[in-house]
C-alpha cells in the first residue's frame, strides 16, 4: 500500500511501509486524523532538499527586493570575474 494520504494510525500500524514509501519515492506521506490533515512524513533527504530549496527561494526574494533599490546590474561575466579575483583563481 503506497498511498500518499493515510490515516495517522498507519504510522503505528504500518511504519515500515510508510518509511519505505517516503524513501523510495522521495515524496511525502500525508497523515490524517478524523478525516483532516494532521502530519506529513518525509525522508531526511527529501526534508533537507526542501530546506535547501526554501533557503534559495528566500535568498532570491531578498535579491529581488535589493534590486528594486538600485538600477545597477552585473553581468554573469562581471560576477565570475569578481569571484575569481576574491578567490585568487
Amino acid at each position: 500500500m503506497n498511498n500518499a494520504i493515510r490515516p495517522v494510525s498507519d504510522l503505528r500500524n504500518n511504519f515500515a511501509d510508510i518509511s519505505k514509501t517516503v524513501h523510495e519515492t522521495g515524496k511525502p506521506v500525508f497523515l490524517t486524523k478524523n478525516g483532516f490533515g494532521d502530519m506529513v512524513v518525509l525522508s531526511m533527504d527529501a526534508f533537507e532538499n526542501l530546506q535547501f530549496e526554501s533557503e534559495i527561494y528566500f535568498k532570491l526574494k531578498e535579491a529581488e527586493k535589493e534590486a528594486k533599490l538600485t538600477d545597477k546590474r552585473f553581468s554573469a561575466k562581471d560576477v565570475l570575474s569578481e569571484l575569481k579575483g576574491a578567490l585568487n583563481v
